[in-house]
């Protein structure tokens, strides 16, 4: 019964993917949240999006030697300290952990999240199926808003060639960027592949015409920069010296990527624990409640006789992240492993909640991720990933909701 009604739901939304990798992602089930909730979610992103944005600032001024240690690579050293648009990120997530009562940010994913159409469209949807109201009713129109103000002040004339690119054999990827497009009138799809560049000259689309904006919200910077035509050269770099030299704008801005870096909450908790005056007593306030200790080693944790996680400063959806014992020794590993070559960040581990959910395979128990989208630093929409003890690719969307007599 729930394997053909989920079916059946997930038909009606075009260019979705409600399964990946041959598996169910988009669950047929929905999470009763309350409007206090939400509203705790909403205020703990937005003042943990305030503490980010502060340390960009900072980062900017910051040594190469410093930045270096974070686990910037070095070809991105002059592009860091790049700000070509008035917020440090258009559209950011945090992933947030409920505890205590509050909620803490175990990161930023500053530079390319995803997650956007499932909490921006898909939800309003399946509550509607399941007779609930949508805790992130208002804030696809705070998307589009923002998404088209980001365009205007950039640094072009109204002629502005705005395109949005993708990996198009990747469908998440690609039907997240078609979702976001149609929130900019005139801009068009180029996939990847058929981008090109004259160094020091322009990017143009695949009709040859050079490209003021370039929307690439599924396309991180740390892969860009590995990218070499057939002759080997290296035209992720001249797209950076493109923006450097200001003949392109790229969205989300490299700031965004200033702050993708999961090194950033060890600079952030370290100053904090020194009662640096960078932040107010208030900022340090929000610092406590809402992050959790984080470092570039694990003594800290071990000494105290803490659980901790080990991850790479740049990398998703699980891949590559440890989970250790207070004594030192591995306790929960992700098979994937593509960012191993990335300098490490060491946090203090934390439970998540756990909730049963309905699936394909019947009735299940998992483990809370809950995603809040921070947009031009303003609350967007949030949601839940449900899955095992690292929330990774193979994790459930779990649809959020609130009973219409609790509103």
């Amino acid at each position: 019964m729930y394997k053909s009604e989920r079916q059946q739901f997930y038909a009606q939304i075009d260019q979705f993917w409600a399964d990946l990798y041959d598996e169910e992602y988009a669950l047929y089930d929905i999470y009763e949240v309350t409007e206090e909730e939400v509203e705790k979610i909403r205020l703990a992103t937005e003042r943990t999006g305030k503490i980010y944005f502060k340390t960009a600032q900072l980062l900017r001024n910051v040594s190469n030697e410093t930045l270096l240690e974070m686990g910037y690579p070095e070809e991105t050293l002059r592009f860091l300290r790049l700000k070509t648009l008035e917020t440090e990120s258009v559209i950011a997530r945090f992933d947030f952990i409920p505890h205590n009562g509050s909620y803490k940010c175990i990161e930023m994913n500053a530079d390319t999240p995803t997650f956007i159409k499932e909490l921006f469209f898909v939800n309003e949807r399946i509550c509607h199926a399941f007779a609930m109201e949508n805790p992130n009713a208002k804030a696809e129109q705070v998307l589009k808003d923002l998404v088209q103000e980001s365009i205007t002040h950039s640094k072009f004339s109204q002629k502005t060639h705005i395109v949005f690119t993708a990996h198009e054999q990747n469908i998440e990827d690609y039907y997240t960027t078609l979702y976001l497009m149609q929130f900019v009138p005139g801009a068009k799809f180029t996939p990847l592949h058929l981008l090109h560049i004259q160094r020091g000259v322009g990017l143009f689309d695949e009709d040859g015409k050079k490209i003021d904006v370039l929307y690439r919200q599924t396309f991180p910077i740390e892969n860009l920069i590995q990218d070499e035509d057939e002759a080997q050269n290296k035209i992720g770099l001249w797209v950076l010296e493109l923006v450097e030299q200001n003949l392109l704008t790229i969205i989300n801005p490299p700031s965004a990527f200033l702050l993708q870096n999961k090194a950033v909450q060890a600079v952030i908790w370290g100053l904090h624990e020194e009662g640096n005056a960078f932040f107010t007593a208030e900022e340090h306030e929000w610092i406590a409640e809402y992050l959790l200790p984080t470092y570039l080693e694990e003594h800290p944790f071990i000494k105290k006789g803490l659980r901790y996680v080990k991850k790479p400063v740049f990398g998703r959806e699980g891949d590559t992240i440890e989970i250790y014992e207070a004594d030192g020794h591995l306790l929960k590993e992700d098979v994937q492993k593509s960012y191993q070559q990335y300098t490490k960040v060491y946090q203090q581990y934390i439970e998540q909640p756990k909730t049963t959910f309905h699936s394909e395979k019947g009735k299940q128990i998992g483990e809370m991720l809950v995603g809040s989208f921070l947009i031009s630093g303003k609350p967007g929409a949030i949601g839940i990933r449900i899955g095992g003890m690292i929330t990774n690719n193979l994790s459930y969307y779990l649809p959020i909701g609130i009973k219409k007599d609790n509103v």
